[in-house]
């Protein structure tokens, strides 16, 4: 049986990837849905949905998915704490994928991200670079983010306690335990990501750099596609890898 799968935000760059790319991998587009039309629609027509629209869509997203009882993969960035509470929330009545990056190198590199952590310990101060281009609205990027828990998770805290975005007008050393997230906008860059373990003498740089915004889309597909077998749950790209 081929899968079919459901785009929000169709028109965008990353919804014609994966209209593009999903054929190539044995997904069936079921059509699109962007913000003058029925979210409901499309829900009720794929197997799966793929929502790489705008954070204020979630919501009617989430709620068409529900009715429909459709799986959903939620690559858009910029959620609010609100919004990923509406996804926990969807997650109690259907298969909810909700991930800061679909490339399958970056899902790896958070999971390389977390061990280090883990196994380095609060000694090796950690720092997180991200560069995009222009035009991208939200900083730190869902990537940055989604590397920063992974590395507060192998601390044993949250992004939310050892995170660290400004230190404008600080006159104070590093403090220890936390996580700095740095974001450089410019040009066409498609996303580099720099994750930094810096210890006394020696230094450890873990790096992902997209050159093909198509990698993104391939991922979403892979992770649409092992979506739609799965029961009502919150899940993340770590499932999709086997890790």
């Amino acid at each position: 049986m081929t899968i079919s799968i459901g785009i929000y935000g169709s028109l965008g760059r990353m919804g014609q990837a994966i209209a593009s790319v999903a054929p190539s991998l044995g997904a069936r587009i079921a059509g699109g849905a962007d913000m003058m039309d029925d979210p409901g629609d499309i829900a009720r027509k794929a197997d799966v949905l793929v929502d790489f629209s705008a954070a204020a869509a979630i919501e009617p997203h989430l709620a068409a998915a529900r009715a429909a009882r459709t799986p959903i993969v939620i690559g858009t960035t910029g959620l609010s704490q609100r919004q990923h509470a509406l996804i926990d929330d969807a997650a109690r009545d259907i298969a909810v994928l909700q991930t800061g990056n679909t490339s399958l190198g970056v899902g790896l590199l958070a999971r390389l991200v977390r061990e280090a952590a883990a196994r380095l310990g609060e000694n090796w101060d950690i720092e997180i670079v991200e560069a995009h281009h222009r035009n991208k609205v939200d900083a730190p990027s869902g990537t940055a983010q989604m590397l920063g828990a992974a590395a507060a998770e192998g601390l044993g805290t949250t992004l939310a306690e050892a995170g660290v975005t400004d230190r404008a007008g600080t006159v104070s050393a590093r403090a220890g335990g936390t996580i700095g997230l740095a974001s450089v906008r410019g040009g066409a860059i498609i996303g580099d990501h720099m994750v930094i373990f810096a210890g006394d003498g020696e230094r450890i740089e873990l790096t992902h750099r997209a050159d093909d915004r198509a990698i993104f889309a391939r991922g979403a597909v892979q992770a649409a596609l092992w979506l739609a077998g799965q029961p009502a749950g919150r899940y993340s790209m770590d499932q999709v890898l086997g890790v």
